[in-house]
């Protein structure tokens, strides 16, 4: 039996009948403020969950399925995100900081407030996702960034590599000393390289995801 308690006062949030968290099912599970810090949490589904205030700073989440839960207020400093769907999550005022998120899916994300500097995002699907946030010296490497709001976000020293940002917005963005070397620009343009050319009777880029 392991006991999931709340960071602060100790309170029994939830009881889960295993040896382990791994893999475990806590749909819809009401974990505000828990402490799930440094766990295994590989494979976990805790899809609409809420860990608002949660502390799963140095957590593993590998592969886990965090879809449309509330993470506002967490922290997931130094948490290994990579593979985790993270879809449509509530992340304002969060912290990942020198975490990683490989080809992690945070698609429709709301991480306004957000503090991600430092946080290796290459690969991951960041598409329509609200990143008014502060990722000052993260790796966006590859990352799928169209349709995103990156407005007043801090791109400070980031590796925007080969990242996608058609359509995404980033007016007042501070992209001081952010590397863009064969990125795609928010007009489909590729910077630093040949105009992006687009094949003749292909569908918007919206149209086609499944």
């Amino acid at each position: 039996m392991i006991e999931i308690k709340h960071r602060e006062s100790g309170e029994v949030l939830c009881e889960v009948p295993c040896e382990n968290l791994e893999g475990q099912s806590l749909v819809g599970a009401i974990l505000a403020g828990a402490n799930l810090a440094n766990m295994d949490l590989s494979g976990v589904v805790l899809r609409n969950a809420n860990l608002a205030g949660a502390d799963l700073s140095g957590s593993k989440l590998v592969g886990a399925d965090l879809h449309s839960a509330c993470l506002n207020g967490a922290n997931l400093d130094n948490a290994d995100l990579s593979k985790a769907n993270l879809t449509d999550v509530t992340m304002r005022d969060m912290r990942l900081s020198n975490a990683v998120a490989t080809n992690a899916i945070l698609r429709y994300a709301k991480a306004e407030g957000s503090d991600f500097s430092g946080t290796n995002f290459s690969g991951a699907d960041m598409s329509m996702a609200d990143l008014r946030c502060n990722m000052n010296n993260a790796n966006l490497t590859r990352a799928d960034l169209r349709g995103s709001d990156l407005r007043k976000a801090n791109l400070t020293h980031a590796n925007l590599t080969k990242a996608n940002l058609t359509n995404a917005k980033i007016a007042d963005a501070n992209l001081m000393r952010t590397v863009m070397n064969d990125t795609i620009g928010t007009g489909g343009q590729r910077i630093g390289g040949h105009p992006l050319m687009e094949k003749k009777g292909t569908r918007p880029w919206w149209r086609i995801w499944g």
